[in-house]
């Protein structure tokens, strides 16, 4: 279902949130994958790349990732489809309006990133490597970094870019920015601090793990501290401006509601670099844009659009029977990744009574009945998502024993007794012939009738006051039609619990706001999923910024998990993470802030026959804004029949 209200961060950033990993001892000298570029003090690590978990794949050396074509042609144009509206290219606005939701390809950042979002390299999970740095070096303890740029770097207007604009970036995310990710930032980073012109050091509280912080820094889009204060842009502001950046990318031509154009900038300063070879191989990317699910689609199959990522799992079973799949000229692809998919549901706001009382979520979660929607609206293509971080090694699964019981019982009274002694939960089962699970409604009433709601003589849920059980499930115009098919009937069956439920769809602009502020009931959006421990995890899950967080949508405030959170940063192998993260899986899913949606395991992908990839793709991404191309032969034949516009 494609109904997020945000994009999630790429995950650079999202390691600088959700953290990656445990420290190695690399002390003074070189090891394999490793590169000393200069003299180094006892302790020191100077490399071109960075890695919390083992040895960086790639050696300084290295002339282009493994999974890119070096040779890949360059040219044509990669056309896609958004839905819904946009009011401006400042990314980073939160205060109000829609910004172009793939505006943030202009900016880079110290560590190399996917252009339009996505990690780099996409074949390993822990590895950083230079961009606009050259190298970064820290002292074994990781109480500071030092990065030093490529004095090469320049922003699109040919104007140099420096550590001054790296510190006051730095200094505008801290003023302008998400205030979660502004707190979080100012409360582990106590000085920035310019060496020279090229050369910048960043220092650390003391006090707090060590785990993400040079990959938040090195994550940090950086911007021109010279265009800021001439044109008085601000970050948190909607703009149709587009921010002074130094990507390969940069905004070309636009009109707002219809379509975006990126363009592949001839002048960009990095095209020799080996994190760039065999990428960005398209002359531009369009962005097309529709008012509605039906509309988008129709135009996939006119040729207005030549790429598309299928998130309805009704279309892609039922949907590509027209002309142009027929004669070849449309290619389908389905494609495993290894990540893990995000925690997607129905979200409550805990802020709200009642919903910040467990039981009332767990009642009101028993009346979605997912082996209804998988067969009746997915086609029995999805899995139910069990966990916050599913089919991955740090799932918890069953009783917890071994060092992940010794890890919990470590905590105390603040573990429920049954946490230690029961499965980890799992999402109910339902009868799939109707929508709604008499059994499963009686179980909800028992639970409702135990948080003091209680069925009136009308049938409608009331306390003792006679208040009625109200909810309101927050929708926006840009869902697609199989997500609100979801919606609506899931709405429908808590009427029949006696739920005085309805649905309100706004526009995605106001949609988008109202998420932020946490203007809502219900919700279907999702959390990032982890694989290893980092401070971003606070973010996510913790209480200090739940109320102010737009990564903690629930808004969960929960001393268990915070407990967890705070043991997991300080374990010291890999092990001991494992089992802290298994914990925090488990407790998640004890709180039950999330009724478990269904997902794909694969990436569904359709297009024009003309778009190339390697042979072999990487496990963490399809990469088809980053490193597939275009064949031009191919491209011509398909227009000279008329297939594509």
């Amino acid at each position: 279902m494609r109904s997020t209200p945000f994009r999630p961060l790429s995950r650079r950033h999202a390691l600088g949130l959700i953290g990656s990993s445990a420290a190695l001892g690399l002390v003074g000298v070189p090891r394999p994958g490793w590169a000393n570029t200069g003299e180094t003090a006892p302790g020191m690590i100077k490399s071109h790349g960075y890695s919390f978990y083992g040895d960086l794949k790639y050696p300084a050396d290295f002339p282009h990732f493994d999974y890119v074509n070096p040779d890949a042609p360059k040219g044509g144009t990669l056309t896609l489809s958004e839905r819904g509206t946009f009011d401006g290219f400042n990314r980073w606005s939160w205060k109000s309006g829609k910004p172009e939701p793939n505006s943030g390809v202009v900016a880079e950042s110290l560590f190399g990133e996917m252009p339009f979002g996505g990690g780099l390299p996409a074949d390993t999970i822990t590895d950083s490597y230079g961009l606009i740095a050259e190298s970064v070096e820290y002292p074994e303890d990781k109480t500071w970094c030092i990065f030093h740029m490529r004095p090469e770097a320049r922003f699109r207007d040919g104007s140099a870019l420096t550590a001054h604009d790296a510190a006051f970036t730095h200094n505008l995310f801290l003023e302008q920015g998400i205030r979660s990710y502004a707190r979080a930032v100012a409360e582990r980073i106590t000085n920035v601090e310019v060496l020279d012109d090229h050369t910048i050091k960043y220092t650390f509280a003391d006090g707090i793990s060590r785990r993400s912080l040079i990959d938040q820094v090195g994550g940090t889009p950086i911007f021109s501290k010279a265009w800021y204060e001439a044109t008085g842009e601000r970050l948190d502001e909607p703009s149709l401006e587009s921010p002074m950046a130094s990507g390969p990318y940069q905004l070309a031509d636009y009109e707002i509601n219809r379509y975006a154009i990126y363009k592949r900038n001839p002048e960009y300063w990095g095209w020799h670099l080996p994190v760039n070879k065999g990428r960005y191989n398209f002359d531009e990317v369009r962005f097309e844009y529709f008012a509605d699910d039906t509309a988008e689609f129709e135009a996939f199959k006119a040729g207005v659009y030549t790429f598309r990522a299928e998130g309805s799992t009704k279309r892609w079973a039922t949907g590509y029977d027209f002309k142009a799949v027929e004669n070849g000229h449309v290619k389908r692809e389905s494609i495993a990744t290894a990540n893990p998919p995000r925690s997607s549901g129905v979200i409550f706001n805990t802020q709200r009574a009642p919903f910040d009382d467990k039981d009332v979520r767990q009642a009101l979660g028993l009346a979605f009945n997912f082996e209804w929607v998988k067969s009746s609206l997915q086609f029995d293509l999805t899995t139910q998502r069990v966990s916050f971080s599913q089919g991955s090694e740090v799932m918890a699964d069953g009783v917890p024993e071994g060092a992940e019981l010794a890890f919990l019982q470590s905590l105390g009274d603040l573990v429920p007794a049954e946490l230690l002694t029961e499965d980890a939960v799992l999402p109910h089962t339902s009868n799939p012939a109707k929508p709604a699970d008499r059994k499963n409604k009686r179980k909800a009433l028992k639970l409702l009738a135990g948080a003091g709601w209680d069925v009136g003589d009308d049938g409608m849920l009331r306390n003792a006051a006679g208040d009625p059980l109200k909810l309101t499930f927050l929708l926006s115009s840009a869902t697609s039609d199989t997500a609100e098919a979801i919606i609506t009937t899931y709405v429908k069956t808590l009427q029949e619990f006696g739920v005085e439920a309805a649905m309100d769809k706004i526009d995605s602009a106001q949609f988008s706001q109202r998420f932020y502020d946490k203007d809502f009931d219900t919700i279907f959006t999702g959390y990032l999923p982890f694989q290893s421990a980092g401070t971003g995890l606070r973010q996510l899950f913790g209480s200090e910024s739940a109320v102010v967080s737009s990564y903690n949508p629930a808004s969960l405030q929960s001393p268990l998990v915070d407990a967890i959170i705070t043991a997991a940063l300080a374990t010291k192998s890999r092990e001991e993470e494992i089992a802290a993260l298994k914990a925090l899986d488990r407790a998640l899913r004890h709180e039950r802030i999330v009724i478990p949606s269904g997902y794909v395991a694969e990436s569904w992908l359709a297009y024009y026959d003309f778009y190339e990839h390697p042979e072999e793709l990487p496990p963490y991404a399809t990469g088809y804004m980053d490193f597939w191309w275009v064949n031009q032969d191919k491209y011509n034949d398909l227009k000279e029949k008329g297939a594509v516009k």
